[in-house]
């Protein structure tokens, strides 16, 4: 008999690396040849606010996409990515590049694989609920190319930890007709406590002009107190210089780790830019993968772009993993 289990999706998105040292590593959700998405003063976002001021025709977070939650896959004996992926009506493809950390040709009976979201669902299998989260803003910004970068600020006023957070978001036109879809991610794997952090999604061009986003909640699993994949380390001593003309600054700060705490393995901080109304304009993701002593402190330095108005202020989340 098998077995489907919840969603455990890799929160492992497609962001540009940018080498800054030996040992760190920054990752920015803002492609090189768009950095800058208008060459005026005030580029004009694509907002979903839940105000009295959301534009005409753009659906509230909560309205429901024809898109089920994902869910992942126990390997079965006899078990091959074509049967599988012919047993759910995805793609092979679809499948493999939904779990980039496994091998197609070694896979082993117990494994657990990620099958991507099927609007059909033909093997009827239930989806699990996702654990609750506030979806404060949407903001979509056009790129001088025809692309469409939407940051979803998710907020998680629980007092756990929550994982594998994401959400699909859909371009439509003024007819209500779909343009394209995807699932946004967060820079990090979990949203902390009373935290909020952009799910991100970049659609590539060519997109009409008016494109409007809906957005769906798909995932998001609430943490056991104690989970040890994850470690208590903090930021501290934050700095943020923003350049003469607004749209970028340097952010410097430290990573704190306790001393009774286990060794890092792997730092990421992820920033996140918010213009003086309080939407969000960029996100960078810094990592460090040459390991955090218990106790110790580790140094960061990144720029962040604007991809909108001026930045204001730079919020910072961190995630350690031993």
């Amino acid at each position: 008999m098998k077995s489907v289990q919840p969603l455990a999706i890799s929160i492992l998105s497609s962001f540009l690396f940018l080498l800054s040292s030996c040992t760190s590593q920054e990752i920015d959700p803002l492609p090189r040849s768009t950095l800058v998405p208008f060459f005026t003063s005030t580029p004009s976002p694509i907002s979903v606010t839940g105000t009295p001021q959301t534009p005409d025709g753009v659906v509230a977070a909560e309205t429901p996409l024809p898109t089920p939650t994902p869910f992942s896959y126990t390997i079965q004996q006899g078990d091959t990515i074509s049967s599988i992926a012919l047993e759910f009506g995805v793609s092979m493809d679809d499948i493999v590049a939904a779990n980039p950390e496994i091998s197609p040709n070694a896979m082993s009976v117990g494994q657990v694989i990620n099958i991507p979201s099927n609007p059909g669902n033909p093997s009827g299998e239930a989806t699990p609920t996702p654990a609750a989260f506030i979806i404060q803003q949407v903001e979509c910004y056009p790129t001088t190319d025809r692309g469409i970068w939407c940051f979803v600020l998710a907020r998680n006023d629980s007092p756990d930890f929550l994982e594998n957070v994401s959400a699909q978001v859909t371009l439509v036109d003024a007819n209500g007709g779909t343009l394209a879809s995807q699932t946004a991610l967060l820079p990090l794997n979990i949203l902390p406590p009373n935290t909020s952090l952009p799910l991100t999604v970049f659609f590539l061009p060519d997109l009409p002009p008016g494109a409007k986003p809906q957005v769906q909640v798909l995932t998001a699993i609430r943490l056991l107190s104690g989970d040890e994949r994850y470690l208590p380390a903090t930021v501290n001593n934050t700095l943020v210089q923003v350049n003469a003309d607004g749209r970028s600054a340097r952010v410097t700060g430290q990573v704190l780790l306790p001393e009774d705490a286990t060794p890092a393995s792997q730092v990421w901080v992820a920033g996140t830019a918010y213009d003086e109304s309080g939407r969000v304009v960029g996100v960078r993701r810094w990592e460090w993968n040459d390991g955090l002593a218990a106790g110790g402190s580790l140094p960061f330095e990144f720029m962040i772009s604007s991809l909108g108005r001026q930045i204001e202020r730079v919020e910072f989340s961190v995630e350690a993993r031993p």
